[in-house]
Order: structure tokens, then sequence, then C-alpha cells
């Protein structure tokens, strides 16, 4: 087996039953993402369209596809075509081009809502105090189905300094289980990184993004 496919297996033998790998492929070739699907990735993420665009002509449905990066209303067409999730919606504005995007595509698009949860102001994603009316906008979309929520956390740096930002993506979640709003599941909790993973899942995430645990770093 390949270096990536090692790194795969390494990383899905130790996830805990239930958690999800996303396959964080920015910058990454086709040919290495084909190398992670052929290992057992069933979840790729892509940041940029056009770069997804290149690796599903390689890939194809082989495996999911999932948006991870901050999406330009202008892409929404594009993006309703080739993925099966976007993880990132923070805005009403957003979200109402994929509802109509997904219409005309005759698709309802599943989304979870990126929480801005440290606040950064570098950092996209709705904070966390605006996340309710948010919800309760997307909620009132035909052709959008709210699973659940993302937030980033710190790139970098001690792990244990992401844990705050994850509790607040938590807490939300389970809050936002309650209302029963219809048209929404929080099914899905997507946080942690390559350097956060671990700290990510002890606090309820359920589905986490690596890359260069995988690929190794970016040339």
């Amino acid at each position: 087996m390949s270096l990536i496919g090692d790194n795969v297996a390494r990383i899905l033998a130790e996830l805990p039953p239930g958690v999800e790998l996303v396959v964080a492929a920015k910058a990454r070739t086709p040919a290495e993402i084909l190398e992670a699907v052929e290992a057992g990735v069933r979840i790729i993420g892509e940041n940029y369209v056009q770069e997804a665009a290149e690796a599903f002509a390689a890939v194809g449905r082989r495996a999911q596809w999932h948006f991870i990066g901050h999406l330009q209303t202008n892409k929404v067409k594009k993006a309703v075509e080739i993925f099966d999730m976007i993880e990132t919606v923070d805005s009403a504005d957003l979200a109402a081009e994929i509802d109509k995007r997904g219409r005309s595509a005759g698709k309802i698009m599943p989304v979870l809502i990126e929480i801005n949860s440290g606040e950064e102001e570098q950092k996209f994603g709705v904070r966390p105090q605006d996340a309710e009316a948010l919800l309760l906008a997307l909620a009132r979309h035909q052709n959008i189905r709210v699973q659940g929520l993302m937030t980033m956390g710190p790139f970098e740096g001690d792990p244990e300094d992401a844990r705050p930002y994850f509790k607040i993506a938590r807490r939300l979640f389970e809050d936002f289980k309650t209302l029963g709003l219809p048209g929404v599941e929080m099914t899905y909790l997507s946080m942690g990184m390559t350097n956060s993973y671990r700290v990510a899942i002890e606090e309820g995430a359920n589905r986490i993004r690596i890359g260069t645990k995988i690929f190794g770093p970016r040339s």
C-alpha cells in the first residue's frame, strides 16, 4: 500500500464508531485523491469549486463530495452539480442562492451551518449568537436540508486551545436539536483537523476533516 493508503488506514483504524473521515483535498492532485479513495476514504472535502471539478472528472462518484471552503454565490450553481453536501453555509444570502440553484436542478441540498466559534475576524462562519437566526432562515427553504453544524478551530498550536471553540459548537448543536424545526436534522457535528481532531472527537465531533496527516505537507 502507498504512503497515502497507509495513512488513511491508520486514521480509519483509530476513529471511534460513528465518526466519519472527510479527506481535505485542497491542492491535491486527482491521483493523490484516488489513492485515498482506494484506501477506503468515502468523503472528499474540497475548498474550491474549480479544483473539485477537475478532481471529480477523475474520481467521479466513487466517493461523496463535500464543500468545506468559503463558497461564493457565483460558484453555487456548479457546486450544487458536484457536491453531495455543502458544509460551510454562513449567511442567509448564500442559503437562498443554494436553494434557488437546487430548485433549478431538482435537488435538495444537504448543508451544515458554519459556526465562527472563536469569533475570529479572519475566518468565515456565523457568530454563535447569530446562529439560531440563521438556522431559522435556512429552515424556510424547500431545497435545503440543514443536517448539522461545522466549525474550524485554530489551524495550529496546542490542540487544547481548540477545546473551548468545540464546546461552543457542541452546545449549539445540542440546543438546536431541541427546537424540532421541520426540515432540520442535527445529525453531523463537523469539527477538528489534523492538529485538533482528537480533541474535537472528545468534544462530540462525529465528522473530522484531515488533509496533511494523510497527504503530507503541501508543496
